[in-house]
């Protein structure tokens, strides 16, 4: 019986101590994620395509910054009404809705990134992965604080550690914090590291995406020229010392791939019957374009065809530039006092085989806008040398090019970055040449070049849907003077809209850190009329 026991005893002993020693091997589903089978920076491939989604279509810019800033306009009459927002800055029924959508898309964006900079922040082989998650990681929260003003920043992303309400980051302060994380950034890409995988912007090309660190340094440092123009000269500098875009190539955008579910987020609004029926280029924009015969004209615009009334015809229209007509903004087809027919040089309606159509001879984005696979650009070589063109005027250190070159340089950029929408969305080099010839950089004052910059650069970005950057250079240079529209019932006091407001669950789940947040806005209220403080 003794005997019988010990040898029970030792095979228990035995076989618990097998059990032991292989028990995570053969606890361990092979197929499940582990730090040592995962690749984290795949969460950069989410963090890109998030971001992408915030600054486009519904998520807020053709709903907002699109008329705010006079490139598109529309009637907002029948199944359009959401474009009040943007046309008239009348609320419609999901306003507050629209507005959070930003906020949203872009905090979830640099926690995707965040992520990678968390788990491979000490890691040296991954220097490259952790520099481009804080690439994006900055771009999401300066879109942000762009538009909204004061946010998280700092504290932000500290949910494990059990910081769910964070401090909103004076504007002032999170500026600076992201030009410095920026530096940082730019310095770590080393070509002897370890690849990016999973890029959507540029493929692991480490030299591509320092030349971005920098040119995002320069497009945050330029916001500056307001409110800190010395800060603003001393982070330019930086940018251009350490290399910004040198030419389209460097663009950042990311095409469409409608096959897999990831379609263009501004095709998908404009091709909407509504939408089609009802969105206009503006007159502002068409205007403009005619008196400085732009060539991109007829690229981008089109006259429906005529007898155009059907809301899902997506007939080619005429793009011959002498025939363009801008919508003005603040107009209806309501029959009232601001009905189109009652605007200055209304042109007539078309009669179609559904009746009359008021706009029908307004200009219209032509075709390949309403590709879903076409591009969405975040941020182009055209404007970065625009910027460095203004900043060259201002009298700063940014590189041996004058500022006419720096000018033409910016043009040349956005004719070619128009050119990747596809077939017939371009103008040539020539085209680009003879315009230049034509328009060049005036130089008789800082004001004449600093005007012609700044409007060069509203238009070129509007051409390329990237509405809130548009925007946000308008508000802190006043370029293009835009006359705003005063209409009955506006959320901003008849004043051009000069942010947009907090989401509403920030008051109820984030309320102190929200409350301090609004001392940063003159005045210190959620307005539309409210100025982020760079803005003052």
């Amino acid at each position: 019986m003794k005997w019988l026991s010990y040898l029970f005893i030792s095979t228990l002993v035995l076989t618990q101590v097998s059990c032991t020693k292989d028990f995570e091997k053969i606890n361990t589903d092979p197929s499940r994620a582990t730090p040592d089978n995962f690749d984290a920076t795949f969460f950069l491939t989410n963090a890109q395509n998030t971001y992408k989604g915030a600054i486009t279509g519904y998520a807020g810019p053709i709903l907002f910054q699109s008329g705010w800033v006079q490139l598109l306009a529309s009637t907002t009459t029948g199944g359009a009404i959401y474009y009040s927002n943007m046309d008239k800055y009348v609320q419609s029924a999901n306003t507050m809705s629209y507005t959070a959508n930003s906020w949203g898309s872009c905090y979830r964006a640099a926690s995707l990134a965040n992520e990678i900079i968390n788990i491979y922040g000490k890691d040296a082989e991954r220097v490259n992965a952790v520099a481009a998650a804080t690439v994006v990681k900055v771009m999401s929260v300066a879109y942000l604080t762009d538009i909204y003003g004061d946010v998280p920043y700092s504290e932000a992303f500290q949910g494990a550690t059990g910081v769910t309400q964070p401090k909103y980051d004076k504007q002032e302060v999170a500026i600076k914090a992201m030009l410095a994380d920026l530096e940082k950034a730019a310095g770590m890409f080393n070509a002897g590291k370890l690849a990016i995988s999973a890029d959507l912007f540029y493929k692991g090309d480490v030299a591509k995406w320092k030349r971005l660190a920098n040119s995002l340094m320069l497009r945050i440092a330029m916001r500056l020229v307001k409110r800190d123009a010395a800060t603003a000269k001393a982070w330019a500098e930086k940018a251009a010392a350490g290399g910004v875009f040198t030419s389209d190539a460097d663009d950042v955008l990311l095409p469409g791939d409608q096959a897999n579910g990831y379609t263009n987020p501004n095709a998908g609004p404009l091709r909407t019957p509504a939408d089609l029926y009802e969105v206009r280029w503006a007159k502002t924009l068409i205007d403009y374009m005619q008196a400085t015969s732009d060539p991109r004209l007829a690229a981008i615009a089109e006259v429906p065809a005529g007898g155009f009334n059907a809301n899902n015809s997506f007939d080619a229209g005429d793009n011959t530039p002498a025939v363009q007509l801008g919508l003005p903004n603040g107009y209806d087809m309501n029959g009232g006092a601001t009905d189109i027919s009652r605007a200055p040089g209304f042109p007539g309606a078309t009669d179609g085989a559904g009746g009359a159509t008021k706009i029908g001879k307004y200009s219209r984005p032509r075709g390949f806008y309403r590709n879903l696979d076409a591009p969405v650009f975040l941020i182009t070589y055209g404007e970065t040398m625009l910027l460095l063109a203004e900043a060259k005027v201002r009298g700063w250190n940014v590189g041996s090019a004058t500022a006419a070159e720096l000018y033409a340089n910016g043009v040349r950029g956005s004719f070619a970055s128009l050119a990747k929408y596809g077939a017939g969305a371009g103008s040539t080099p020539a085209d680009a040449t003879a315009y230049l010839t034509a328009n060049p950089l005036n130089v008789s004052s800082t004001a004449a070049s600093l005007t012609q910059i700044n409007t060069q650069y509203w238009a070129s970005n509007g051409m390329l849907l990237n509405f809130a950057e548009s925007w946000s250079n308008w508000r802190r240079t006043g370029i293009p003077a835009l006359t705003p529209v005063v209409a009955a019932g506006n959320f901003s006091n008849g004043q051009i809209p000069r942010r947009q407001m907090y989401p509403t669950s920030e008051a109820s789940l984030n309320g102190a850190a929200y409350s301090a947040g609004l001392s940063g806005l003159t005045p210190a209220t959620d307005g539309w009329s409210s100025r982020v403080w760079w803005d003052n």
